[in-house]
């Protein structure tokens, strides 16, 4: 009962894990909560009246969500410099609420100053939005220079709390949390896996649907793995050590992408487009048979479900003969002597578990030590160790950096532009929201400043605009029925503040609407505890928040606007550039070059297709009036994801090549290659420039050189075969961008 009671609970948190990777949005809803309820204790213990409840409530909140630096140590300093900030906002506020115009001209120079303040990081972020919020406060409680004194001790309280609730009952260590995503890319990895071994016995009419789960969770495995590239600097101290948990990271990801293409392609007439796992809603492929049910099928299921629990399991857990056994197993398939007589594609099947399974083994290693029981190991296994060992001692930091480009001075400053922007949207914000209510006009204003948080183009302002007006229209019909049922329970209402809360920074980066809906929810109980609630002021907050969110769109589309189209074609330039750079350096490398920090170089070009994914959002959203339009931009984005994933390949396949005894490099991939890059750079050019004459170059298929006595030889013709098959792949989708990107003359397939 005890066993299996531990093992449910393990189950959960991983679940738990795989959900919210780091648990990063578990704690911050925790730690604002706590920080929230702490001040509300202190301060009720002293008697404060409920307005400075309320105040106390939200400086608290903001006090926690505005500081996102990563080191306790500067975390610390931002908060301490927090303090003087907002007790200077609150009194400016208290000061200016009297005097319209000036307190209206204070306001947005305010604001100005809140977005400029980007420009210096994390800090002056966090600074810039506590003393907007503040200023807000004062606004939202109606706060005068005789309740300054007051006020004064109710925001050092809750900066005391929110201290208290960060770095003593809630503290997360940037070790700590990166500790929390590997544990997070595990239980990702094994659900990836656990859909993987539906695909050998899922019928013609379940295979669309397991299809695009794997699409899903190949989609969230990705997005962990950049995670955890994005805090190894941090979490670590060691940059050998970073650098070996990103190409363990890497490998993994590599391994259980291509273990999914490989058995999509077993259930297939012929070889699945790489295409299939990065566009949704495409095709199940052509020609898929009816599961295969025979030994080689029985026991792949079998080692399927092996391979899940050697992923989900740190050394410590995945010990003892059975799984010894297990990993062995799975490790002899790399040994062409060990494979089970079947088809060739499912002979490819069982490559791929083994080395998924030796991605596995290279995974604990990195994350938990040499902890396994080498007694028991088969030749493969010592092989594969083996290789492994020398892999870490080859590695070695390298000092090529990549320079960072020339940022633009002047009002060509993304920081200085939507200041300027986000000033002009205040200002009609505050001439509107005066025409609606003379009280509240600050909604306007609050929504104007947030649609331009985290956002750099019309489109994505538009977007967010919409989603939080129809986020606040379901949170104000949720306030009315809530502001009813509580009444004048002031704990109760309190209380459901809090779960609010917890809500919206737990969803925040789910969805934005529904995050609105928590926020609208929230204040209509805010506003009852403050006894000014009725159904009008609701009903005001949405057309408040419709107000400011036009001004925000429209301000975005007059003033040094940055149309959505420009920014994504910028961004695509970027990934087209990595892409090259990814390619280049891979096959140099693999042609017996070097090829440079191969692994630090993909990590960039995922980063620049993250960026570019989320900047196409508003050209795919559903309210998009161009279909085919945005079908064309997920097409691009699909065949994009395509080639990031083939570059990622070649290369960690260039990266094993000093250490691994069966490869070597082959000078003639050179001239595979070179077509690939000089295409991929006339697209980026012709997108750059409409108008430069590009010149796509055509030529037989790279598959042609899988021919026999072309690049095969006895010692390393699969690896061999691989890295051109990654090529063709690439080539082929590089020939797919063409098209939609209006390139003519793409090569021939």
């Amino acid at each position: 009962m005890r066993a299996a009671g531990r093992s449910g609970r393990v189950r959960l948190w991983d679940r738990l894990a795989a959900s919210d990777p780091g648990l990063l949005r578990l704690t911050a809803g925790l730690r604002t909560v706590t920080a929230i309820t702490l001040t509300l204790a202190v301060l009720a213990g002293i008697g404060v009246p409920v307005p400075h409840l309320v105040a106390g409530a939200m400086t608290a909140m903001v006090a926690t969500f505005a500081i996102r630096e990563k080191q306790p140590v500067r975390q610390a300093g931002t908060l301490a410099l927090g303090l003087p900030v907002a007790l200077a906002s609150v009194s400016l506020g208290a000061l200016l609420n009297q005097h319209v115009v000036v307190g209206d001209l204070f306001f947005v120079a305010l604001i100005f100053g809140a977005v400029y303040g980007r420009r210096f990081g994390d800090r002056g972020t966090a600074l810039g939005l506590i003393g907007f919020q503040i200023y807000f406060l004062s606004l939202f409680v109606q706060a005068t220079p005789a309740v300054l004194p007051a006020l004064y001790g109710v925001i050092g309280v809750a900066f005391g709390c929110g201290a208290i609730a960060r770095f003593v009952l809630l503290p997360q260590t940037p070790a700590g949390t990166l500790d929390r995503l590997r544990r997070a890319f595990r239980a990702r990895l094994a659900q990836l896996i656990a859909s993987q071994a539906k695909l050998p016995d899922a019928g013609p009419e379940e295979v669309e649907k397991v299809l695009e789960e794997l699409r899903t969770r190949t989609a969230r495995l990705h997005e962990t793995a950049l995670m955890i590239q994005g805090r190894l600097e941090d979490g670590t101290s060691d940059p050998a050590v970073a650098r070996l948990l990103q190409r363990r990271v890497a490998d993994a990801e590599i391994a259980a992408e291509r273990l999914g293409l490989l058995l999509l392609t077993a259930r297939s007439a012929e070889r699945t487009d790489t295409l299939t796992l990065h566009l949704p809603g495409a095709p199940v492929p052509s020609g898929v048979e009816s599961p295969v049910r025979d030994g080689a099928a029985s026991a792949l299921r079998r080692d399927l479900r092996a391979l899940r629990v050697l992923m989900l399991r740190p050394a410590g857990e995945a010990s003892g003969t059975a799984l010894a056994q297990v990993r062995n197993r799975l490790l002899g398939y790399r040994e062409e002597e060990n494979l089970p007589d079947a088809s060739p594609a499912v002979q490819d099947v069982f490559r791929g578990l083994g080395e998924a399974a030796r991605a596995s083994l290279g995974l604990r290693l990195a994350l938990d030590g040499p902890q396994d029981d080498e007694s028991a190991d088969t030749p493969a296994t010592t092989r594969s160790r083996e290789e492994l060992d020398a892999e870490d001692a080859a590695i070695e930091i390298s000092e090529e950096r990549t320079p960072e480009a020339a940022e633009p001075a002047g009002l060509a400053r993304p920081t200085t532009r939507a200041a300027l922007q986000v000033a002009v949207g205040s200002s009609l914000a505050i001439a509107g929201g005066e025409l609606l209510s003379s009280q509240r006009w600050y909604w306007a204003v609050l929504t104007c400043w947030i649609v331009f948080l985290n956002t750099a183009s019309t489109g994505e302002i538009l977007v967010k605009g919409y989603r939080r007006l129809l986020g606040t229209v379901l949170g104000v019909v949720a306030g009315i029925g809530l502001a009813g049922l509580v009444g004048h329970h002031t704990w109760l209402a309190f209380g459901l503040v809090l779960v609010f809360i917890f809500a919206m920074f737990y969803s925040a980066p789910l969805s934005y609407t529904l995050m609105s809906f928590f926020v609208t929810a929230m204040l209509g109980l805010l506003y009852t505890l403050l006894n000014t609630y009725s159904a009008d002021v609701l009903v005001l907050r949405i057309e408040e928040t419709a107000l400011g969110a036009a001004c925000g769109v429209f301000a975005a589309a007059v003033v040094l606007p940055v149309h959505t189209d420009r920014r994504t074609n910028e961004l695509l330039v970027a990934v087209l550039d990595r892409l090259a750079d990814v390619t280049r350096g891979a096959v140099d490398q693999l042609s017996g070059g070097t090829g440079g920090d191969l692994v630090e170089r993909a990590r960039e070009l995922d980063q620049a297709l993250a960026d570019l994914r989320a900047a196409t959002q508003p050209l795919t959203h559903p309210i998009t009036p161009l279909r085919s339009r945005r079908d064309s931009v997920r097409y691009v984005v699909a065949l994009l994801e395509t080639c990031a994933y083939h570059g990622r390949s070649l290369a960690a396949t260039a990266e094993l090549l000093p250490t691994h005894p069966s490869i070597a490099a082959d000078p003639r991939l050179r001239g595979a290659c070179g077509r690939i890059v000089h295409n991929i750079e006339a697209i980026a050019a012709h997108v750059a420039d409409p108008r430069a004459a590009v010149e796509m170059e055509s030529g037989p298929s790279i598959a042609s050189m899988l021919e026999p006595g072309t690049l095969r030889t006895p010692r390393y013709g699969r690896v061999t075969d691989r890295v051109l098959r990654h090529l063709q792949r690439l080539d082929e989708a590089v020939s797919g961008l063409a098209r939609p990107l209006g390139v003519t003359g793409g090569p021939a397939g």
